[in-house]
C-alpha cells in the first residue's frame, strides 16, 4: 500500500481515538450534570424530572460517538472497506441528525422556550400533577415555587394551608426564604443548556465530517489497492 494512504490510515485511526475520548467525556459530563439534576419521587415512584432530558440526551449521543469511532478505529486498522463504509454511513447519519438539531435550536429558540415553558404549565394545570406530588418533586428539584410563583397557591380554591415545604428555603414564614416561579427557573435552565449544546454539536459536525471525508478517501484507496492486486 502506497505511503499516503498508509498515512490516512493512521491519521483516521488516531482521528477517531481522540473523537472517542471526547464522546467519554461527553458521556462523564451528561452524568455529572444528571447526578446534580437528581432524581424525583412520586406515589413511591422514583424518576428523573424534565431537567433530565438535555444531560439523557448528551449520554446518549456520546454513546453513539463513541460505537461509531470505535468502528472506525477497528476499520482502519483492518483495512476493511465494508467496515469503513459502515462508519462513513453512521457518521453521515449522525452528522445530519445533528445538523438538523442544531439549525433547529438557532431558528427555534422562541419556540423551543414557549415549548419548555408549556410543560411547567401543563404540569400546574393537571389537579393530577399537583396533588399527586408530580409539582412538588419539580419544585424540590428546581427550587421553585408554583408555575410563576407563591401566588399560583393563594390562587387555589384549597388552598388554606400555607405553601408546601419545597416552596421555600427553610421556613416559609418569611417571604425572603420563598423560591420564584417554575417556569422561568426552568425555561431558563432548559435555555442554558441548549445553548452549550448548539455550539458543542457545531464543534462535533466539523470533526464528524473531516473523519467522512478521510473514511471515504481510505476506502476508495483499499478498494483500488486490492482491485490493482487482484489482476
Amino acid at each position: 500500500m502506497d505511503c499516503g494512504t498508509s498515512m490516512v490510515k493512521y491519521i483516521l485511526f488516531i482521528f477517531n481515538t481522540i473523537v472517542s475520548i471526547i464522546g467519554i467525556l461527553g458521556i462523564v459530563f451528561g452524568v455529572i450534570i444528571l447526578q446534580s439534576v437528581g432524581t424525583i419521587e412520586v406515589n413511591g415512584q422514583t424518576g428523573f424530572p424534565p431537567q433530565a432530558a438535555m444531560p439523557i440526551l448528551m449520554i446518549t449521543l456520546g454513546s453513539l460517538v463513541v460505537f461509531i469511532s470505535f468502528l472506525g478505529c477497528c476499520g482502519a486498522i483492518r483495512e476493511s472497506v465494508c467496515m469503513m463504509m459502515s462508519y462513513a454511513v453512521c457518521l453521515l447519519v449522525l452528522l445530519i441528525l445533528q445538523l438538523t438539531i442544531v439549525v433547529l435550536l438557532f431558528t427555534n429558540k422562541e419556540k423551543f422556550d414557549t415549548a419548555m415553558g408549556e410543560v411547567i404549565d401543563k404540569a400546574w394545570a393537571s389537579p393530577e400533577a399537583r396533588e399527586g406530588g408530580v409539582f412538588d418533586a419539580i419544585q424540590k428539584s428546581l427550587h421553585c415555587c408554583g408555575s410563576n410563583g407563591a401566588q399560583d397557591y393563594v390562587s387555589l380554591s384549597f388552598f388554606n394551608s400555607g405553601l408546601p415545604s419545597s416552596c421555600c428555603d427553610g421556613t416559609c414564614t418569611n417571604p425572603l426564604n420563598i423560591y420564584g416561579g417554575c417556569r422561568a427557573k426552568f425555561v431558563d435552565f432548559m435555555s442554558g443548556n441548549s445553548e452549550k449544546a448548539k455550539y458543542v454539536g457545531l464543534g462535533l459536525i466539523v470533526v464528524e465530517l473531516v473523519g467522512f471525508i478521510f473514511a471515504c478517501c481510505l476506502a476508495n484507496n483499499v478498494r483500488n489497492y486490492k482491485r490493482r492486486n487482484g489482476y
